[in-house]
């Protein structure tokens, strides 16, 4: 969604049970469902595990993909607590996803263009990162901070780079509000 800014912060919250499950997945559930990595070129050295995804415009479909039996249970509880937080309740999400950017793996330079990011906060929460990780949007470089939720102008150019020895994951879920659905 176009905001004011490249980010707006949201705050900590506690993803400790979140990020514990995310941690524990085994290698092949990051696999399964490569549809972002064959739709997006720039998300080709990432890995998602896929709670809910949209399609259609302007008539949307939501669908639960293979991360919603893995992980809903411990990822609705936060999304809840961001919306409640922060945005008018009674919309819809539209999106749900952990996202992997592996050690030396990169996202390039790019701005979101689905029709539904006009309407729709995205949310990015961070569950393991580390300080080598260069996430830049717009001219602003977003510090590295776990459990640290923010809100992404993904309408501004963006950018990942993950230097560092472990894999950055992000918990990043699409929030409409009941004012703008379709």
């Amino acid at each position: 969604m176009l905001i004011g800014e490249p980010t707006s912060p949201l705050g900590e919250y506690d993803c400790t049970e979140l990020t514990r499950r995310v941690l524990s997945v085994e290698e092949a559930q990051w696999h399964q469902d490569a549809r972002r990595q064959q739709s997006y070129d720039v998300h080709a050295q990432t890995q998602s595990l896929i709670l809910l995804f949209c399609s259609g415009w302007p008539k949307i479909s939501i669908t639960r993909a293979n991360g919603w039996d893995l992980l809903a249970d411990v990822a609705v509880p936060v999304m809840d607590r961001i919306i409640a937080d922060h945005y008018a309740t009674g919309g819809e999400v539209l999106r749900a996803m952990m996202t992997r950017l592996p050690p030396g793996g990169r996202i390039a330079r790019h701005r979101d263009s689905h029709p539904s990011f006009a309407i729709a906060h995205r949310i990015h929460v961070p569950l393991q990162t580390n300080p080598q990780v260069e996430f830049i949007v717009g001219n602003e470089i977003v510090p590295p901070r776990a459990h640290f939720a923010f809100e992404l102008n993904n309408r501004v150019e963006h950018q990942v780079i993950n230097r560092g020895a472990e894999p950055r994951i992000h918990f990043i879920f699409d929030y409409a509000p009941p004012q703008t659905q379709s």
